[in-house]
């Protein structure tokens, strides 16, 4: 019965023990996986995503050129909300897992039941499904824009992307960290360079044989919303989608240097960034390539926008690069979500916690990695590619809903006195009517996509409108069932109780275990 009482109180005193170490200056020791190896460079760059897939999408979800950028600027505002609200719950519990160690450890009651319905969603929801389809369907556009003579699937390519990222963070951790920090600098330039061509032909510098006629204040909002309520979420998604970055530096924390001190940094220094890059982007596109075109573009609008700069040469170069800076994005997300999943091994929640939570035989998150690897596999294979990219990236904008939710209800509940028992005082506070914001902008993500959209309006070719919804609230009823019966159910029938033990194993990594104690 003590070890019980002990591993109730146990996340209190984790986190508050492990917040106050962290912030001392030098008192920091090597994570379980090795040194603490993510600088300050790192960490900003694994807030960076891609946009390359999204600006038809969005432009087919607002309706018209004009709120689509009204569309990204309150995309903008969300995600510099959820940075603080993130920055104040990272530097308060500063570890590794991201929502895992939030949810638990504002939610203790039930026991175990917010830890076991996130565990489901970082093992089940295709991260990297959506980012790894761009990759492979720009690099057959980058082979044959026309794709006359190319019959290979874009699934295939997926299927090699996701493959490649799985090996490399699995076999050699430096290279992944160095190779995803080299495309997203690449990233970046390509970005910078989109934003200056665009700029120069919006300014007349450089001049179309046909420019578009985008920002002509007599056609700019034309069509605005004709999709309804259902459409604008799904717009939504794919703005916030492109700056979710934001929660990715919280998820690999144990292994950053200084992280109080770096995320305060990295974060809202790379979210300026990408929000000012982000935004000159949509003016560069819209300053080139027509309204229809945009639309009729699917998810290769940067090689349509190259090659109306440059010509076909140009979109083929351009479509290579992109493949590559997304590949990069898959590397990112990849090396973060495995680490969440190894943090739920530590804390014996999952079955064969041993095989995620282990870091041998290369000093990697080897069971997380091969997880995502297997899941997003089946996810690419299993969606008609039609509609592969757009369902994968909502039913994984919608779990982040879901979670963002929670989270930030979470916070709003640390900062009322019905939680001073919690001692709450993390180094960075988020804005309280910032952290309001975020709450109630994710309610709306959350309810607007079950409103049918209105006639016209199709969000997939073939799947019905609600089944991203479905799938997504599947995974929370799946963690419930697996709750209730691992924790519930079967030590009621058994006449047991289940506790926790820290343990460490011969390679250094701490863990909790769950073992059976029989009752009297």
């Amino acid at each position: 019965m003590i070890a019980s009482r002990a591993s109730e109180t146990e996340p209190l005193l984790r986190a508050e023990d492990s917040a106050q170490h962290d912030t001392e200056e030098g008192a920091l020791q090597p994570s379980n996986n090795g040194k603490r190896q993510l600088g300050l460079v790192t960490a900003a760059f694994l807030v960076f995503k891609s946009i390359f897939a999204t600006p038809s999408v969005i432009l087919r979800a607002s309706g018209s050129v004009g709120m689509s950028l009204v569309m990204w600027v309150m995309g903008a505002a969300v995600a510099a909300c959820g940075t603080a609200v993130y920055l104040e719950l990272g530097t308060g519990l500063p570890h590794s897992g991201g929502e895992k160690i939030y949810l638990e450890y504002i939610f203790r009651r039930p026991k175990f039941l917010a830890s076991c319905i996130y565990a489901m969603y970082a093992i089940f929801i295709g991260w990297e499904a959506a980012s790894v389809t761009v990759f492979g369907e720009y690099v057959l556009h980058a082979i044959d824009p026309t794709r006359t003579y190319i019959s290979i699937s874009p699934r295939v390519v997926s299927l090699l992307g996701i493959t490649f990222a799985f090996l490399v963070h699995g076999i050699r951790v430096h290279w992944g960290v160095r190779i995803q920090n080299t495309l997203a600098t690449f990233k970046l330039f390509v970005l910078v360079g989109m934003a200056v061509a665009g700029l120069a032909v919006f300014a007349g510098v450089k001049k179309l044989e046909t420019p578009p006629r985008n920002f002509e204040w007599s056609t700019m909002w034309n069509g605005t919303l004709s999709g309804g309520t259902n459409a604008f979420a799904a717009g939504i998604y794919n703005v916030i989608w492109s700056f979710i970055g934001y929660s990715n530096a919280n998820y690999a924390l144990s292994e950053v240097r200084n992280p109080v001190r770096t995320i305060k940094l990295a974060v809202p220094l790379a979210m300026i960034l990408v929000t000012l890059m982000y935004f000159l982007v949509n003016i560069a596109y819209y300053s080139v390539v027509d309204k229809d075109d945009i639309l009729n573009s699917g998810r290769i609008t940067a090689a349509l926008f190259f090659g109306k700069l440059w010509g076909i040469d140009a979109e083929r170069l351009v479509s290579a690069i992109i493949a590559c800076s997304t590949i990069g994005n898959v590397l990112a997300v990849l090396f973060t979500h495995a680490r969440v999943v190894q943090e739920l091994g530590k804390e014996g929640l999952v079955p064969f916690s041993s095989f995620f939570a282990t870091s041998k035989p290369f000093n990697s998150p080897v069971g997380g990695l091969f997880t995502q690897w297997l899941v997003n596999s089946i996810i690419i294979l299993a969606v008609p590619s039609g509609d592969a990219y757009s369902f994968m990236l909502n039913m994984s904008s919608y779990a982040y809903s879901l979670i963002n939710m929670c989270v930030s209800a979470g916070l709003l509940l640390l900062h009322t006195p019905l939680m001073k028992k919690y001692e709450w005082s993390p180094p960075y506070r988020a804005n309280h009517l910032a952290t309001w914001f975020f709450f109630l902008s994710n309610v709306f993500l959350v309810v607007g996509p079950l409103i049918p959209p209105s006639a016209g309006f199709k969000l997939y070719e073939e799947l019905p409108y609600w089944l991203h919804v479905l799938a997504a609230c599947s995974i929370s009823v799946v963690g419930f069932a697996y709750w209730f019966v691992r924790f519930r159910w079967l030590p009621a029938r058994g006449r047991y109780q289940l506790v926790q033990e820290r343990t460490v194993d011969a390679d250094g990594t701490t863990k909790n275990t769950i073992r059976k104690v029989l009752l009297d």
